[in-house]
């Protein structure tokens, strides 16, 4: 038996040096809404994906040591071909090919891939380097 009883995933959190830049990103890629954030010692903004995706985006502390993304790390995943077995978050989407053409069309890399059973992804970077795919059709049924 799992030791926690009713996990579901709360948010997700990504450390930035420029957390406007990364919500505008978020907002204007995939429809994030700004909702109210918590007073903290740090800069955050909270943002939402409806129905219930949360994204908290968290200034980045300057004496932390930990690599901000890829572009940092020793590997070798700051290419979106190498994100198929790298860390990333996925999207579904219902409008793919719009939505590819739209990375284009802002000069985003991308790497796009077909699985055996018809479903297109498509593999990119956020401007801090975190990877990203996004899928066609309806996220996945429970």
């Amino acid at each position: 038996m799992a030791a926690a009883i009713g996990a579901c995933l709360n948010h997700i959190s990504r450390e930035s040096a420029d957390i406007k830049r990364l919500s505008q990103f978020y907002q204007q890629t995939f429809g994030f809404e700004e909702i109210e954030s918590p007073k903290l010692e740090f800069k955050v903004i909270w943002l939402r994906l409806p129905p219930s995706l949360y994204l908290h985006l968290i200034e980045r502390d300057p004496q932390n040591k930990l690599p901000e993304g890829p572009w940092s790390a020793t590997s070798a995943v700051a290419e979106p071909k190498n994100l198929p077995r790298g860390h990333h978050i996925c999207f579904s989407v219902s409008n793919f090919d719009y939505f590819v053409q739209t990375l284009k069309e802002k000069g985003i890399a991308a790497h796009e891939k077909s699985q055996p059973n018809g479903r297109k992804q498509v593999f990119f970077f956020d401007p801090d380097g975190n990877g990203l795919e996004v899928t066609n059709g309806e996220a996945p049924k429970q």
